[in-house]
């Protein structure tokens, strides 16, 4: 995004610079406003397919699904949220827009654990994002759609663990009942 000067889009985009200017403001305007756009679609593709499923525990590993989907088409190039962080300084408008989407997803990912059944939502969800995150990067960078597919499963397990009731103790051989 940096790399791409004002000028190149301009003429790519066939506009005059006052009206980039005048519908922006700066070029990170322009940056702000798309990304904004694509965590508006993001979040819809992902809320309307997650409507799909019946139950608390499909919608959770449904967001791999949703993940899985997209990382199979053509068009797929990763996230656009990683790739415009990368080459983003600290501070600046990327940044802000990218928490924003960040902290959408982590609520999204704790929302589906608690209905779930969590015990501790947050924890999970940390766990899912990274998982996410992970899956994403790896469809990506080695062309794997199925990335998202094991991550499904990798979730399965840990919202198993999370949802699963207190560990019990069994007594071993020696251990006197009512210690």
């Amino acid at each position: 995004m940096h790399t791409v000067g004002i000028d190149r889009i301009i003429e790519h985009a066939g506009v005059a610079k006052a009206s980039l200017y005048s519908a922006f403001g700066s070029k990170d305007g322009l940056i702000r406003a798309y990304l904004e756009g694509r965590h508006q679609r993001r979040r819809e593709r992902i809320l309307t397919a997650l409507q799909r499923y019946d139950n608390p525990r499909d919608r959770l590993l449904g967001v791999f699904d949703v993940l899985a989907e997209l990382a199979a088409s053509a068009s797929f190039r990763g996230c656009a949220f990683y790739n415009a962080s990368a080459e983003s300084p600290d501070g600046g408008v990327v940044q802000e827009v990218c928490d924003e989407n960040r902290a959408w997803t982590r609520a999204l990912f704790t929302d589906l654990a608690r209905d779930a059944g969590a015990r501790d939502p947050q924890a999970l969800a940390a766990q899912l994002v990274v998982l996410y995150d992970g899956s994403s990067v790896g469809a990506r960078m080695d062309r794997n759609a199925g990335a998202a597919t094991t991550s499904r499963t990798v979730a399965a397990a840990l919202l198993d663990a999370a949802t699963a009731g207190p560990a019990t103790r069994t007594r071993g051989p020696g251990m006197q009942r009512g210690l």
